[in-house]
C-alpha cells in the first residue's frame, strides 16, 4: 500500500515543480517592478517640482523621460497584473484539481483499505478450504488404499469360489459317475435276476 502512495505524492511534487513552482519568479519580478514603479514616479513627482521651479529644458527633457519609462513600467506592470490574475486564477483552478484529486486519492485509499480487508478474508477462506482439500485429499488416498485392498479380497474371494465352483463341478461330476455305473450295475442285476428267474421258473415246469 505504501508504494502507491510514494508513488502520487511524487507525481504531485512533479506536478507542483512542473505548473507552480515556475511562476514564482512573476510574482518577484512583479514586485520589483512595483517598487521600481514607485521609485520613478517619485523621481517623477520630485523632477515635475523641479521643473515648476526652475523651468529648464533639461527638467522637462529628463520629465518627458521619465514620463515615458513610467508610461512603459505601467504597460508592464499591468501585464504582469494580468498574468498574475491568470496565474492565479490557473492555481485556484489547480488547487480545486488537487482537491478533487485529494477527495479521490482518498475514496481510493478506501476502497484500497476494504480491498485488503475482503483480500485477508478472502486468504482466510483459502486456507480453510486448501485445510479442507487436504483433509479430503488425505480421506481419499485412505479410501483408495481401503478400495484397493477390497478389490484385490474380492478378487481372491472370487478366485476362491470359482475354484469351490470348478471342485464341486467335479465333484458332482464324480457322483454322477458313480451314480451312472450304480444304475448299470443295478440294470444288470435286474437283468440277470430276470434271466434266473425265467430259468428257475422253467425248470419248476419241467419237474
Amino acid at each position: 500500500m505504501g508504494s502507491w502512495k510514494s508513488h502520487v505524492r511524487a507525481r504531485l511534487q512533479q506536478r507542483d515543480q512542473t505548473e507552480k513552482h515556475p511562476y514564482v519568479g512573476v510574482f518577484t519580478s512583479l514586485s520589483q517592478l512595483e517598487e521600481l514603479f514607485e521609485i520613478r514616479k517619485q523621481i517623477l513627482d520630485e523632477f515635475q517640482c523641479q521643473s515648476l521651479e526652475g523651468a529648464g529644458a533639461a527638467a522637462e527633457k529628463n520629465t518627458r523621460i521619465l514620463q515615458l519609462q513610467l508610461r512603459e513600467t505601467e504597460h508592464l506592470s499591468e501585464k504582469l497584473s494580468q498574468t498574475v490574475s491568470d496565474l492565479t486564477t490557473v492555481l485556484h483552478l489547480k488547487e480545486a484539481e488537487l482537491q478533487y484529486l485529494q477527495s479521490r486519492m482518498s475514496q481510493y485509499r478506501q476502497e484500497a483499505q476494504n480491498h485488503a480487508r475482503m483480500s485477508n478474508t478472502l486468504k482466510v477462506t483459502l486456507s480453510e478450504f486448501e485445510f479442507t482439500i487436504e483433509c479430503q485429499s488425505k480421506e481419499l488416498a485412505a479410501l483408495c488404499t481401503e478400495q484397493q485392498g477390497l478389490k484385490e479380497t474380492l478378487a481372491q474371494a472370487c478366485r476362491e469360489k470359482d475354484e469351490l465352483l470348478q471342485r464341486w463341478m467335479e465333484e458332482k461330476r464324480e457322483e454322477a459317475d458313480r451314480l451312472n455305473k450304480y444304475n448299470d450295475a443295478q440294470e444288470r442285476w435286474q437283468r440277470l435276476a430276470k434271466q434266473l428267474k425265467r430259468r428257475l421258473h422253467k425248470e419248476m415246469e419241467k419237474e
